[in-house]
């Protein structure tokens, strides 16, 4: 039996990637940030525990409690666990910026580093990071969630370099429009750092206010569910050479084309187009 650690997995793509592998054979410790979440999980029947990637000692804590109980294997890693933080860039203070890299950045390669002589000791592992379309283009009012993958991207890529010839594969997940709470569970990090009603931009937060608090009258023409991340992430854990990165949406196709075509500023435009 194949084990995994995944992160997020109180909903959306953490979630079903949990269910989806456990019911394909795998031994899967689901982790999420909150008790009451492993609590559920645990209902369910899966092997569950905290992980909060802004916390150091919850990360050490759900190492030890993986090892324990695998006896020192283990075969992947699924870092997924992330958050947003709306609002014009200008707008951002140094508190939301620092707040975002812990959870999104440095928690992801917290766990990672502490996971890789694991890998190493074995002669294989597999190291999977969900990252977005935000990681390979820009947008708008999403400029702290854009920093952190831009910035995972770089990581990934770099340690996938460093990373030839020991067995351990990096590779990188990029959704575009997925159906999960990520733009519910961003309103109270913009309630708590974004002042916007003193912003220059006052006037151009209307639509954000509108997409943040109202609900979808209608899905995204182009949004997946979640099933879609994951099956990306099954060839990505079975196939003998996994490609380095997974596009999985029609919007992660055409950003990552256009990138590699286009001149930054009809990037740009293309972009502002949607």
């Amino acid at each position: 039996m194949r084990s995994i650690l995944l992160t997020g997995c109180s909903s959306g793509i953490g979630y079903d990637a949990a269910r989806t592998l456990k019911s394909r054979g795998w031994r899967v410790f689901a982790t999420c940030r909150q008790q009451g979440d492993c609590d559920r999980l645990i209902a369910e029947g899966f092997e569950s525990f905290p992980l909060d990637y802004a916390s150091e000692d919850s990360i050490a804590a759900a190492v030890e409690e993986t090892l324990s109980r695998t006896g020192g294997t283990l075969d992947a890693l699924f870092n997924n666990g992330a958050f947003a933080c709306p609002g014009a860039v200008e707008d951002l203070p140094r508190g939301a910026l620092r707040e975002i890299f812990e959870t999104n950045l440095f928690g992801w390669h917290d766990l990672t580093c502490r996971l890789i002589p694991t890998f190493r000791a074995q002669g294989h592992g597999r190291i999977i990071q969900c990252s977005s379309v935000l990681g390979l283009v820009g947008a708008k009012w999403r400029g702290a969630y854009v920093a952190t993958k831009h910035a995972l991207e770089g990581l990934t890529d770099v340690m996938r370099l460093e990373m030839e010839g020991t067995g351990i594969d990096l590779i990188l997940i990029e959704p575009g429009p997925v159906a999960t709470r990520i733009r519910a569970n961003a309103i109270p990090h913009f309630e708590k750092w974004i002042d916007w009603e003193n912003s220059a931009r006052r006037d151009d937060y209307a639509a954000l206010l509108d997409r943040l608090y109202k609900p979808q009258a209608k899905k995204d023409r182009w949004e997946l569910p979640p099933s879609a991340v994951t099956a990306k992430l099954i060839h990505a854990l079975d196939a003998p050479r996994p490609r380095a990165r997974y596009y999985v949406t029609v919007p992660t196709h055409v950003a990552g084309f256009l990138r590699r075509l286009l001149p930054t500023r009809l990037l740009d435009r293309a972009i502002a187009k949607g």
